[in-house]
């Protein structure tokens, strides 16, 4: 994981603020440890079906880091559903018809919804966990419908307001891969912990 520059560490100590973690590439284990702290009290203070939504698509290497979440989770074999994954991802095209699903299978779930965001190029590599629920494809002007009680986002990449897309398709796949594994280590933190109080 790359170093940032004293510049961008500045810009970092302006986005702390109450309700936004934000972690750098550089991320120490005690780093993950806070954010996953954090995530577990929200998993701790709701009764209702947890659910991990990772939104995006294979087809495009900034937007791959919710598949790409989601895959990993499957993978570690976490017990709870998980929507979005590299083989079947939640994207602008099916997301509709997912959530639809989503209602249908599951009553009042609490949905995390995970996405890739764009940003300032001082942003890049942060991620943070703010409750409430996204805008997929906000960036983009795609005007898809609001999903999550709580959200965690990584910043992909900077914003070209021009040319969005081609920020997100020029998405270094290091960076995304990185992040998704730091937000995966977070997950499995704090779900090793509920589980553990829970029992």
């Amino acid at each position: 994981m790359w170093p940032f520059e004293q510049r961008k560490k500045k810009s970092l100590e302006k986005l702390e603020r109450p309700g936004l973690l934000s972690v750098p590439e550089t991320t120490e284990e005690k780093e993950i440890e806070k954010i996953a702290k954090k995530l577990k009290v929200v998993l701790d203070n709701t009764k209702d079906e947890i659910i991990f939504l990772c939104i995006g698509t294979d087809r495009s290497t900034g937007d791959s880091f919710g598949p790409m979440v989601g895959t990993m989770l499957k993978v570690k074999g976490i017990h709870f559903p998980v929507y979005g994954t590299l083989e079947e991802p939640v994207h602008a095209l099916n997301s509709k018809k997912i959530l639809k699903e989503i209602k249908c299978l599951h009553k009042e779930p609490f949905i995390i919804a995970i996405d890739a965001c764009l940003g300032e190029e001082s942003q890049i590599g942060l991620i943070f966990l703010k409750k409430g629920a996204i805008f997929p494809g906000k960036a983009l002007n795609k005007g898809l419908p609001s999903v999550g009680n709580y959200h965690l986002k990584a910043f992909v990449n900077y914003l070209d307001s021009f040319k969005p897309e081609e920020s997100l398709n020029a998405t270094r796949l290091n960076t995304v891969i990185k992040l998704a594994d730091i937000v995966t280590k977070i997950i499995s933190c704090a779900i090793e912990d509920y589980q553990i109080t829970r029992n």
